[in-house]
């Protein structure tokens, strides 16, 4: 069941968004080359806990940490840990926010010093893929619309469109319906309806759009090895068009 939220419930989340977008932007100069991502999941634990928010993620379903980081080759799910951060390393650090009771969601591909010319286009093209989705998200409009802009921008720049992880809803739990595939046909899927907020997060892969998983049982990676990307925005949809909860102000 889809749920629309209120007025009140939009701008509570917004809160959260506003927080975890500063989280990311304090990320921007805290990752480095030397560091480690478990020195990140612990910035970030502390970073929150002093503003009074919980990351939403620590316990869900058993995961163990507030943030996934995933390097390089990993598309998702990738777990803190305390092997170091090399230069030229792309990193995407995924988060979800719970202050006062209400959620927001982001993930966003930081460099890790200086990037060769293929990793910055991919992080380039992923995050122009967000925002073609972005676009598409007013009401009266439909699921597949949001998908199948940023199918065919990425695809047109030379990128796969993971498929195997979509966005969602998202209000008193982390994933709620309708879930929202970054694929697919114009025109197609549920109606967008105003109140109602989602997640879009394009996984774009240098290679094959095909993921394998780890033994964890969490992380999935590219099956050849190749780079990936992701940015993820919490959109309400509004009659004023998509009121991005997440944003960074100049990113």
């Amino acid at each position: 069941m889809i749920k629309r939220k209120s007025q009140r419930e939009i701008e509570k989340m917004h809160e959260a968004g506003k927080l975890l977008a500063s989280v990311h932007k304090q990320l921007r100069t805290f990752i480095k080359p030397g560091i480690t991502t478990m020195e990140i999941e612990n910035f970030v634990e502390k970073y929150l806990t002093e503003r009074g928010a919980t990351g939403e993620q620590k316990g869900y379903q058993g995961y163990e940490f507030t943030t996934c980081a995933s390097i390089n080759d990993e598309i998702c799910h990738g777990f803190p840990r305390k092997e170091k951060l090399n230069e030229g390393d792309i990193v995407t650090i995924d988060m979800v926010v719970n202050l006062n009771g209400f959620l927001a969601d982001s993930a966003w591909t930081h460099a890790v010093g200086e990037i060769s010319e293929e990793a910055q286009k991919l992080m380039d093209v992923t995050k122009t893929s967000l925002y073609k989705g972005i676009e598409q998200a007013v009401p009266g409009n439909r699921i597949g619309d949001i998908g199948h802009a940023i199918q065919s921008y990425a695809e047109g720049e030379g990128y796969s469109v993971v498929r195997d992880f979509t966005g969602h809803g998202i209000g008193d739990s982390i994933h709620e319906d309708p879930y929202i595939p970054h694929f697919g046909a114009a025109g197609k899927g549920a109606r967008l309806k105003e109140g109602m907020v989602i997640t879009i997060e394009p996984m774009i892969n240098v290679g094959k759009w095909a993921s394998q998983m780890d033994e964890n049982n969490w992380t999935a990676r590219t099956v050849d090895g190749s780079l990936s990307a992701q940015y993820e925005h919490t959109v309400a949809i509004t009659k004023e068009g998509p009121f991005i909860l997440t944003e960074q102000e100049d990113e």
